[in-house]
C-alpha cells in the first residue's frame, strides 16, 4: 500500500531530524605540513565552548566512516549541550593506519602528538565562534597519555592566549608520567577502570595522588569492575589478545560498562561545566 505524499514528506522529516550531524574537515596548519581534523559545531555565530578531542591509537576514522562511531557519540553528546568539538587526526594527516600494534610508532604521544594540540589550539583561537577561554581537552588511551603530557606546567603555550579550561583523560599510559613526577596547570580528571589490564589504574592512581603535593588540580576516578573502552557504547567484554584488529591493543580485555559509560557522561558534563 502506497503512503500519501504528506506521509512520506513526514517521514522524511523525521528522519532528518534524527540523522546524526555531519562534521565538517578542516586543515591546520602545522610547522611541517597539515593537520586534517574533524569539527563538529552549533549552529548560529558563537562564542561556543570547544573540547578539543584526541583519538586513541586505532585513530580518528575508518572506511567508510571519517570519524568512528566511539568517537562520533562522544562529540554528538558534547554538541547537544552546546559545544564545538575539533578532532584532529594525528595518523590520517600523516598517511598512517592504527599505530595500536606498531613496535616503533612514528607519532609519538609526547611529541607530534603534543604539537598537534598546541597546533589545534592556535587554530581555534583565531576563530570567531569560539569562546577563547573554554576551550577544553578530552582525550582517550594514547591520546589521553598526549593530553597529559600538554598540561604539564612545562608545555604552557607562549602566546597570550587563555589556557585551556579543562581536561579528561580516559584510560592513559600513566606509567611514564607517574615515574616523572607530574603536575598540571589544568584542572584534569582521570577515567579509568579498576579492572582495565591494558593501561595501570595503579599508576594512574601515584600519578594523580602525587600531583596533589605539586598541584591541587587533579582528580581520578576509579570505575569498580570497568575495564579498558568502558565508556565505548555496544561493546561486548572481550579479550584483545589473538584479535585481527589492527586498532586494538595487543593485550588486555575491552568492554563497555554500562554503569560506568552512565557515570562518565556525566562527570565530562559536570567537568566541563565548571
Amino acid at each position: 500500500m502506497r503512503l500519501p505524499l504528506t506521509a512520506l514528506f513526514l517521514t522524511f522529516l523525521i528522519s532528518a531530524a534524527h540523522a546524526s550531524p555531519a562534521p565538517q574537515p578542516v586543515e591546520i596548519p602545522l610547522a611541517s605540513g597539515v593537520l586534517h581534523a574533524q569539527l563538529y559545531k552549533p549552529e548560529g555565530a558563537g562564542p561556543f565552548p570547544t573540547v578539543i578531542a584526541l583519538h586513541g591509537c586505532g585513530g580518528l576514522g575508518g572506511h567508510p566512516d571519517s570519524v568512528l562511531p566511539r568517537y562520533r557519540d562522544w562529540a554528538e553528546r558534547l554538541l547537544k549541550s552546546g559545544n564545538a568539538v575539533l578532532l584532529p587526526d594525528s595518523y590520517g594527516s600523516r598517511e598512517l593506519g592504527p599505530q595500536c600494534r606498531v613496535k616503533e610508532m612514528h607519532v609519538k604521544a609526547r611529541r607530534e602528538r603534543v604539537a598537534d594540540i598546541a597546533a589545534s589550539r592556535a587554530w581555534l583561537m583565531k576563530q570567531s565562534w569560539v569562546a577563547r577561554d573554554r576551550v577544553s581537552l578530552m582525550g582517550w588511551a594514547n591520546g589521553a597519555s598526549a593530553l597529559l603530557w600538554a598540561v604539564r606546567p612545562q608545555s604552557i603555550a607562549r602566546d597570550a592566549g587563555p589556557d585551556f579550561r579543562a581536561a579528561i583523560a580516559f584510560y592513559p599510559d600513566c606509567r611514564i608520567s607517574a615515574g616523572l613526577g607530574w603536575s598540571t596547570r589544568v584542572p584534569t580528571l582521570v577515567l579509568i577502570g579498576a579492572n582495565d589490564d591494558v593501561s595501570s589504574p595503579p599508576a594512574c592512581r601515584q600519578m594523580v595522588e602525587g600531583a596533589h603535593g605539586r598541584s591541587a588540580l587533579a582528580r581520578i576516578v576509579v570505575y569498580p569492575g570497568a575495564y579498558h573502552d568502558f565508556d565505548r557504547a555496544n561493546t561486548p567484554l572481550h579479550a584483545a589478545a589473538g584479535s585481527l584488529d589492527a586498532a586494538a591493543p595487543e593485550h588486555g580485555h575491552l568492554g563497555t560498562d554500562a554503569v560506568a559509560r552512565a557515570e562518565a557522561q556525566k562527570e565530562v558534563a559536570e567537568w566541563l561545566a565548571r
